[in-house]
């Protein structure tokens, strides 16, 4: 418009006679009125002319145009803003990754679709069975991202996190399109020392877990749960209310029963020493275990459990070595991704929890800036009685594995992991596998 206007005052002024100068400067301040009058009405004139011609040509009126809801023309006329108080940073990072997976299990066939299949996961290698083939499996599931805010208030930080990744529902199959549903991890608000939402449970420390090519790693001796809870913090003190949840063995043993019946939290309380290489932490946990049905063999009973863990990291110049220990009764829903159960059933109906034990070690060897290696160790075993839950509850794990990671570029990290692992249940049959897993993963 403003090109348009100028080449109208050039036309105005070469048809009035007004582009060449005055011939005096007396000449040029008595007339210089007229002339500008003049010469507004002549570009008002020519723009009136334009407007005529331009609705003849291209449809309605500009005015009409002018007055049209912005919805109907497609037009946004405002930048589209975060609906955030000000000052508010964002955050979005993550990482995608493609897993390839050779599997030989020695003693029996997992089905297709097990989640075993994609990590590895103690309660699903198969027993006394006859073992096949190797199978391949290759996924990107493990894929994540993250979405996190952080606002300055007078009081702090308020920070917020939102992360997925895709281990939910399949929405396709491996014939045509490898659609995976979005599955939700962390979900959580926290301001001083409160955080409510969801995130690792407090009886857990994240900071040990070691890196692995393994979605979890160790998981026959880690501690790994996520869960709704309120948390408060102060100092190296953390206490927690979470989310309950039994699970339970029928008596003499079949499918497990997993009973939303509780009517407390679980609840946890943490101290962290921060040490001069490294750091140290204690953790409790106290659980109701409940369970109750209506009509006939109606069960309603309810006992108490609780656990202990110790967890650390120790750094050794670039290389560390991190370990945990857990024991307790009641604690087999929060270790090894629910490789035992909490409790079983007596033949009265009564609850009867199992205790157990489980731990971990693995040492972080960094070679030089692009390449580091990491050995692990994991075991576990619960005391069932198997009068009450049969031969088929499980009884004890254990696993080693050895990867190494090469990164020739900052964030791509490329990785090979050899993994042999073990499960017995408690008739003594066993089974064992054997992993080699490669991993290819890119973080932003």
């Amino acid at each position: 418009m403003i090109k348009l206007r100028k080449v109208l005052i050039v036309s105005a002024m070469a048809t009035s006679g007004l582009a060449g100068p005055p011939t005096t400067a007396l000449a040029a301040d008595e007339g210089m009125d007229e002339q500008q009058r003049k010469l507004e009405a002549r570009v008002e004139e020519l723009e009136r002319q334009l407007q005529e011609l331009t609705q003849k040509t291209s449809g309605p009126p500009a005015s009409a145009v002018a007055k049209a809801p912005l919805d109907t023309l497609g037009i946004q006329t405002r930048p589209i803003t975060p609906n955030a108080v000000a000052g508010t940073r964002f955050l979005y990072s993550g990482f995608v990754k493609l897993d390839a997976l050779w599997s030989d299990y020695e003693d029996g066939e997992m089905a297709d679709g097990s989640i075993g299949r994609d990590f590895y996961l103690p309660s699903t290698i198969p027993v006394g069975g006859s073992g096949e083939g190797v199978d391949f499996d290759s996924h990107v599931k493990q894929s994540r991202f993250i979405f996190g805010t952080d606002t300055d208030l007078p009081g702090g930080v308020l920070s917020s996190r939102l992360e997925v990744d895709l281990y939910g529902s399949a929405m396709g199959d491996e014939r045509a399109t490898n659609t995976y549903g979005v599955q939700l991890r962390h979900a959580y608000f926290q301001y001083g020392r409160w955080l409510v939402g969801q995130t690792w449970t407090n009886f857990m420390d994240a900071t040990t877990l070691p890196e692995t090519a393994d979605f979890i790693g160790p998981t026959d001796g880690t501690v790994f749960v996520r869960e709704p809870m309120v948390r408060y913090t102060v100092g190296g003190w953390s206490f927690s209310a979470e989310n309950p949840e039994t699970t339970i063995t029928p008596f003499g043993g079949g499918a497990r029963i997993a009973s939303d019946d509780n009517n407390i939290p679980d609840f946890t309380a943490a101290y962290t020493w921060k040490l001069g290489n490294g750091t140290l932490r204690a953790a409790a946990l106290v659980r109701q275990l409940k369970y109750e049905t209506t009509g006939a063999g109606a069960v309603d009973d309810t006992t108490q459990s609780a656990a202990l863990s110790l967890a650390g990291k120790i750094n050794f110049g670039k290389n560390d070595l991190r370990f945990s220990i857990t024991g307790g009764d009641g604690l087999g829903r929060y270790v090894g991704v629910n490789f035992a159960n909490d409790a079983v059933l007596t033949a009265n109906g009564e609850l009867k929890a199992i205790s157990g034990w489980a731990a971990f070690a693995a040492w972080r060897q960094v070679w030089n800036d692009r390449v580091r290696s990491t050995l692990m160790l994991s075991a576990s075993e619960y005391d069932n009685d198997a009068l009450l839950t049969g031969g088929s509850a499980n009884k004890s794990s254990w696993s080693w594995a050895i990867n190494t990671f090469y990164s020739p570029l900052a964030k791509l990290d490329l990785g090979v992991e050899l993994r042999v692992a073990e499960r017995e249940i408690e008739s003594g049959a066993s089974g064992s596998m054997r992993r080699v897993q490669a991993v290819a993963r890119y973080s932003f």
